[in-house]
């Protein structure tokens, strides 16, 4: 038998994130542009170096990309805005940090590419733009020079492209001229010269992403994938086409695979659970090569080897050759275990990050060639040691969670008659004006929770530092005339991370980082066991802000479907029940804030798209248990109480009618992006209750001037009564500085009151 192991991805950001630090020194003009590309090259060849060592067979090349993989493709295609093009149209690294930044070549605004999450993951890509005028061309050598770099190295390589249909699924079109369809020849006869240069560096195998086939696609896409493959494989020479699925199952999509033009298939054998491997070889062609993803790209958890080594085993003996590897890219993944030195033994002992998963992939090959499966029960015996151990379970959790298994968690009153007592209560001007709730995480800020964590610092001298933050915070914010004011969060490290070390239930890593988008990192909690509330988690730091002024102060939690989606999830229990779990543990925290005189919380939901199922069959389940459990985390406030919640980047129109059943008062969204295409959509589905839209975006350097905002607010007025419109930044403002952010709401604040007046005098 011929098995040969391979992943579909590495983790880009180095072990200890070189590669965001070198991003943001380049950006402040710290180091030079050949600086930052000697610390890619750097971690390029240790993660080749590393694979190698670890026994990955095929080493995927292409999966390391400056900001994000999509945007990357974009630059390969010569797919580059107008708005951010140079004036002759040369393309250089700075034109991809232009795009997904919102900088133009001279240094003016110019409004960044909009920003989505990567299917159902905390990843975030750029989004391709597409007009009647895109015209695709090869562009950007980034791929071909990464593959020269690693050929001369000696290792054996696999090239990684985000598939053409893919790359156009995942666009958007500018004007109501162009099909994305359209484009499609276009784009394949760029992708043809780049397989003709991997003819000419003899390299078997090229890994071709399409993940859209785990969707639902439209008849005319699925014909698509007929016609392109066979394009591309009428001109691929030599080279062998692996086309790659992941992040769900494709059998919905399986009579058009076989179809297919190709020359191997690899599916994501983790997305679902009825995946037979017996059927699935039998379907598949058996001139294809058959790629099984056994290995979680997307969790922590140590894989059953013993398990996989006896499924495996009846299914090569009806193939000659097999390719065994991770469902997704590792990207999703944190690099390496070892360097939790801080973990509890036990704790650590089940978990696998993406040095361990090559190890893995190693270690049932190697089982599979010698019939022999004695290092494999060593590895997964862990895994059952857990399910008995008292880290995991909670009686009296389980308990609660059966008490409240019928409960229809609404509200007492419905909004119009909510809002009458809110309104009453906290005497807010029209338009009111507020911020997401994070702001600057300056140095200072950082090191002191450096110094806290590392025990230089006791909690007491840690709050009392603390708290003069906050209240430099509030008096900035009385000083720009804000309405509803927040304490800023500077004891937050992340807004899930800071909620899981205040929960049971949850472990921590030291240096467990993924990266989210850009240079921008994550350290996300993992769920190991049932999850509850000892004591409190934000009640003293917001009632000090509250005491600090006479307007509001928003008490600021993550809601639960975040928490959830922003963690690593157990896998012995199902997400409803987590997500439960935590909708109560926060449920405690919402009704000690509102009992300690805080009338408005902020429970925010960014992940509540992020978690939908990609099957339109399935989502309908999810939707109902997710809004349930935001509802449950507020269940029994007062009427006077006012709920607020946060989402942005994500694709609302498949959730419009859910962020409505959620009856939240107040919803704070993204839309300095995206337009006013969002508002349209609220607007057709008669959003009842109270919004504001992002008026600027956060994620740019730019500060928005008064005359840009003003004509925003003036389309937002088009579409929202005044009376239901609040004005706020697009997110939270905890990676800008504080000159950008004080320039940037004073800005906001002046251009409210401009139309407040203008209101005013024309009632």
């Amino acid at each position: 038998m011929n098995i040969i192991n391979h992943i579909l991805g590495f983790p880009r950001i180095g072990t200890n994130r070189e590669l965001k630090i070198a991003q943001e020194k380049y950006w402040n003009k710290k180091i030079s542009q050949q600086e930052l590309m000697n610390t890619g090259k750097k971690i390029r060849k240790k993660n080749w170096e590393q694979q190698k060592k670890l026994g990955i067979d095929l080493i995927p090349v292409g999966d390391f990309a400056w900001y994000d993989h999509v945007l990357t493709t974009s630059m390969m295609l010569g797919n580059i805005p107008d708005r951010h093009r140079s004036f002759n149209n040369k393309i250089g690294l700075d034109t991809l940090f232009f795009m997904s930044r919102g900088v133009s070549e001279t240094g003016n605004s110019a409004p960044a590419s909009e920003m989505k999450k990567w299917f159902n993951t905390n990843y975030h890509y750029i989004v391709p733009e597409f007009t009647i005028n895109t015209v695709f061309q090869y562009s950007w050598n980034q791929l071909i020079e990464e593959i020269d770099e690693a050929l001369s190295y000696g290792h054996n390589i696999k090239p990684v492209l985000l598939g053409p249909l893919s790359y156009l699924w995942l666009g958007k079109e500018k004007d109501n001229k162009v099909n994305k369809l359209d484009l499609l020849n276009n784009i394949l006869n760029v992708y043809k010269k780049i397989i003709k240069k991997l003819n000419k560096r003899n390299i078997e195998w090229v890994q071709i992403d399409e993940p859209i086939l785990s969707l639902d696609l439209p008849t005319d896409w699925l014909d698509a994938f007929i016609y392109s493959y066979k394009f591309l494989y009428n001109n691929k020479k030599n080279i062998k086409i692996l086309l790659t699925t992941y992040f769900g199952s494709v059998e919905h999509n399986m009579e058009i695979i076989r179809d297919l033009s190709i020359d191997g298939i690899h599916l994501d054998i983790l997305s679902s659970n009825n995946h037979d491997l017996i059927q699935i070889n039998e379907s598949i062609p058996n001139n294809w090569l058959l790629s099984l993803g056994i290995i979680n790209g997307r969790n922590i958890w140590k894989t059953d080897l013993v398990y996989w080594f006896y499924k495996i085993k009846k299914l090569i003996k009806n193939r000659k050759k097999i390719f065994l590897g991770s469902s997704c890219s590792l990207l999703h993944s944190p690099i390496d275990l070892n360097f939790e030195k801080e973990l509890d033994q036990e704790i650590k002992s089940w978990f696998s990050f993406a040095i361990q998963k090559c190890t893995e992939l190693y270690l049932l090959k190697k089982a599979l060639l010698q019939d022999d499966i004695n290092d494999l029960q060593i590895w997964s015996e862990p895994i059952f040691s857990r399910s008995k151990s008292n880290k995991v379970h909670n009686t009296t959790v389980k308990k609660r969670i059966l008490e409240i298994e019928n409960l229809i968690p609404n509200r007492n009153k419905m909004y119009k008659k909510r809002i009458v007592e809110q309104k009453e209560k906290l005497q807010l001007p029209i338009l009111p004006t507020t911020t997401i709730g994070s702001f600057p995480q300056t140095k200072e800020i950082r090191q002191l929770r450096s110094d806290f964590i590392n025990k230089k610092l006791d909690k007491e001298k840690y709050i009392q530092k603390i708290k003069k933050i906050i209240f430099e915070n509030i008096q900035r914010q009385e000083s720009l005339s804000l309405d509803v004011l927040v304490h800023g969060e500077p004891e937050r490290n992340d807004m899930v991370e800071y909620f899981g070390q205040h929960l049971n239930g949850f472990a921590f890593t030291s240096n467990g980082w993924v990266q989210s988008y850009g240079s921008r990192c994550v350290k996300p909690p993992i769920i190991i066991g049932d999850i509850y509330r000892d004591k409190p988690i934000t009640i003293e730091l917001i009632k000090y802000a509250q005491s600090l002024t006479k307007k509001p102060v928003k008490g600021m939690l993550t809601g639960p479907v975040t928490i959830l989606c922003w963690s690593f999830p157990r896998e012995d229990l199902s997400k409803k029940l987590i997500t439960k779990q935590i909708a109560l543990a926060l449920q405690d925290e919402v009704l000690e804030l509102e009992n300690s005189g805080i009338n408005i919380i902020q429970i925010d939901e960014p992940a509540l798209r992020e978690g939908l199922p990609l099957r339109k069959k399935e989502q309908k389940k999810y939707l109902k248990w997710a809004v349930e459990s935001f509802k449950l985390s507020c269940y029994g406030v007062k009427n006077s109480t006012q709920i607020h919640t946060h989402m942005c980047y994500c694709e609302f129109q498949d959730i419009i009618q859910d962020i409505i059943n959620l009856d939240v008062d107040v919803i704070t969204i993204e839309t300095s992006r995206s337009s006013t295409k969002l508002l349209s959509l609220l607007k057709k589905f008669n959003y009842p209750n109270e919004i504001g839209p992002g008026i600027y975006n956060i994620h740019s350097p730019n500060i928005p001037s008064i005359e840009n905002m003003k004509k925003l607010l003036n389309k937002f007025i088009q579409y929202f009564p005044i009376e239901r419109l609040w004005v706020n930044p697009d997110c939270g403002l905890k990676t800008r500085n504080w000159i950008e952010t004080e320039n940037a709401l004073q800005n906001m604040v002046e251009t409210t009151k401009k139309v407040r007046k203008y209101i005013l005098k024309n009632k």
